[in-house]
């Protein structure tokens, strides 16, 4: 067992954060991300950091050690916001102190990449709207004084669960010291959510949401004894292992975190909090609900518990060791929350804040003269968009999706965010053409929180005894107006095919007839037809784009004639009500003079048999021989469940006669270019990447 450190330990200094207090109660003056007018204007002198970029870490990340005192992070540097990966990339790697502001939603590229971030940084997010996807950051040995706040980053997953081919974390560390990871929500990647490595310490992570992964929160890699590290008032749930696992850690201080286990879901827990190796471990005041073996140790580890609250628990639950007993204070202060106050606390103040960096914005523009070097910043005022809160339980404005829809104005001349709570919500929602600049957000920890879901078919009669709604009639959710966005829930067609085959079996849950349709981390979910991607009219253009998002049916359930891209997303195959295993990806009915539908850099698996799905076929919808629909594949990881020749005929029109072609993909599913499997030139292939089916068009979060 490691010895106390020999060199004096301090206590932090008080700091703009009061410490064990989430982002959401401290003053608005200290959380006012941005830069005021007087900083923007360019000056020799440096101007001074607002409040918010001051503030310093609790726990062992506040501690004076191996000549670092405490963890600042930038505060000392520039204050610049970013909205690119190149400005990102470019502040986060420099050698100078920086505090980065995060004020957009940046895609990685390629998918999985990890930022090597430099010394003396701190990495934040603007109010809900900074968002890493598909990829992460990577403190490597000896980086130091780093913080990472109030981000999102998410969304490297690659369809295998226990993923072993994928390295792709969000955040790891190998051997830095002196960070502050705080009030982020990390979910969805290929592997860890926070792997702290190699002797990493002086760590504290605080006020996080970790989620919808196999490993939440990785510590170890090494035979040392040396790591101190702080883990407090964390929500950890939907995660099966590491939650965390703490392997030779020589303190490690976990303190009003809440492990959640739910019920009902595929995501088992396999343990809780794990002392490993000869990590010597103090557990207070944490609350676990439903995990399976909640607390574990090695028998050559050390555990203490104090105050723990266990809800709903089974299996192990563990202390002992014969460890040299400590206390954190004697490192640093802090103060306990009830344990039985922890998961309403964390519920609402963990993760990033919406009520931050929502003064202003500038941008990362930085001039450079002979003697001096300021960021020169313009103020961009955009208008605030309005936001209704849906919420079942009436805490809300409203108790359903579509009343809110309908108090959305007809040409509303400005973004509508409906944020909805989370629950099921089962019935049908309509945003009419008349409507454009609607957003509907799902405000949950997981994208399966909100569910918008309704059971019509194509055979399903109409009440008013018109007849039946038809397939575009049959959808759950409706979208007829541009502009429109998704994200963070789930939208779900759950009619039962087995119950009603004597009706026509297609069932769509979502339809859209717009241009400018943005999917952000959504589930799509139903059998034959689940999402119809449609034009208002077939003269008129229609783009879709689907982004970190699922899509999940059997028979043609990518569908239609929109100009649509599906990246960076998985489509699960499912198998038929039947049991049987046998199904179309997509049936496009594509305008001559259109592009299709493009499925990038995604995955395509699912439960079902082998060579037992096609990837597309033509739907020449009404018999119409103008048409000239289109898929490409290109880039994306194929199981084997698609077939060997992986397109066909339809309704007397042949395949071939139409556009259907793949590029570079990989996996069992995969194949070579014969004359029944075509493949791009890489001239062609130029031409069809993501940015030609979107045009002039960037699908920006808002």
């Amino acid at each position: 067992m490691a010895t106390p450190h020999s060199k004096p330990r301090h206590r932090r200094r008080r700091t703009a954060l009061a410490f064990g207090v989430p982002l959401a109660l401290t003053t608005a003056a200290a959380l006012t991300y941005g830069v005021t007018g007087a900083q923007q204007k360019a000056s020799a002198a440096p101007a001074s950091a607002p409040v918010w970029a001051t503030a310093t870490a609790d726990g062992f990340a506040s501690v004076n050690a191996l000549g670092q005192n405490g963890t600042y992070g930038g505060r000392d540097g520039k204050t610049v916001t970013v909205k690119t990966l190149a400005d990102l990339e470019k502040y986060a790697t420099s050698s100078d102190p920086y505090v980065i502001v995060v004020a957009a939603a940046i895609d990685m590229d390629p998918v999985g990449k990890e930022i090597k971030v430099q010394s003396n940084k701190t990495i934040v997010g603007s109010g809900t709207s900074g968002q890493i996807v598909g990829g992460g950051f990577f403190l490597g040995q000896g980086v130091h004084n780093v913080i990472i706040r109030n981000l999102t980053i998410r969304d490297t997953y690659q369809g295998t669960w226990n993923d072993k081919d994928h390295d792709y974390d969000g955040i790891q560390m190998d051997g830095a010291h002196h960070v502050w990871i705080d009030h982020n929500d990390i979910r969805h990647m290929a592997d860890g959510l926070i792997d702290s490595r190699k002797d990493t310490t002086y760590l504290t992570v605080s006020w996080n949401k970790l989620s919808q992964d196999n490993k939440a929160f990785g510590i170890g890699w090494t035979e040392n004894v040396t790591a101190d590290i702080t883990i407090h008032h964390n929500w950890i749930r939907e995660t099966e292992q590491r939650n965390p696992s703490t392997d030779n850690v020589a303190h490690a201080h976990l303190y009003n975190n809440f492990l959640e286990d739910e019920a009902g879901t595929t995501i088992k827990s396999s343990y809780g909090d794990y002392s490993r190796g000869k990590t010597n471990m103090l557990l207070e005041n944490s609350y676990f609900q439903g995990m399976n073996n909640p607390v574990i140790r090695d028998s050559t580890a050390t555990l203490v518990q104090r105050g723990n609250v266990f809800s709903g628990t089974s299996g192990r639950n563990e202390s002992g060791g014969t460890g040299a007993a400590w206390d954190p204070k004697t490192y640093y202060g802090y103060t306990l929350d009830k344990a039985a106050d922890v998961p309403a606390l964390l519920k609402s103040g963990a993760g990033p804040r919406s009520s931050i960096g929502t003064t202003s914005t500038t941008t990362s523009t930085t001039s450079t003269t002979s003697t001096t070097s300021t960021t020169s910043a313009t103020t961009t005022k955009a208008a605030a968009a309005t936001t209704l809160t849906v919420a079942q339980d009436g805490s809300g404005q409203y108790k359903t999706v579509q009343a809110a829809v309908n108090a959305v104005p007809a040409g509303n001349p400005s973004r509508v965010v409906i944020s909805v709570k989370p629950g099921t919500y089962r019935e049908l929602v309509k945003v009419p053409s008349n409507k454009p600049h609607v957003t509907i957000q799902g405000t949950g920890g997981s994208r399966k929180d909100t569910v918008i879901v309704y059971n019509n078919a194509a055979g399903t009669q109409k009440p008013d005894g018109s007849g039946p709604y038809g397939t575009g009639g049959s959808a759950t959710v409706a979208v007829e107006a541009d502009d429109f966005q998704a994200r963070n829930l789930t939208v779900s067609n759950d009619f039962d095919e087995a119950a009603h085959q004597d009706i026509s079996q297609q069932a769509v849950a979502l339809r859209t007839a717009a241009d400018k349709v943005f999917l952000d981390g959504v589930i799509v979910s139903g059998d034959q037809d689940t999402l119809l991607v449609d034009t208002a009219a077939k003269e008129k253009l229609g783009r879709v784009y689907m982004t970190n998002s699922y899509v999940i049916g059997n028979v043609d359930f990518v569908f239609g004639r929109a100009t649509t891209v599906i990246d960076k997303s998985v489509i699960t195959l499912k198998k038929r009500y039947n049991g049987t295993s046998a199904g179309f990806v997509t049936a496009p009915s594509t305008a001559a003079d259109r592009k299709g539908i493009l499925i990038a850099n995604s995955t395509v698996n699912g439960d079902v048999s082998d060579r037992s799905f096609y990837l597309g076929r033509p739907w020449h919808a009404g018999g119409d021989a103008t048409l000239d629909p289109q898929t490409t594949v290109r880039n994306t990881t194929l199981s084997a469940a698609i077939k060997t020749t992986p397109w066909t005929d339809m309704s007397g029109f042949s395949w071939k006669d139409d556009r259907f072609a793949e590029y570079k993909n990989t996996g069992a599913g995969s194949g070579a270019a014969s004359t029944d499997r075509p493949q791009l030139t890489d001239t062609q292939a130029a031409n069809q990447e993501v940015a030609d089916w979107l045009g002039d068009w960037t699908p920006t979060a808002s």
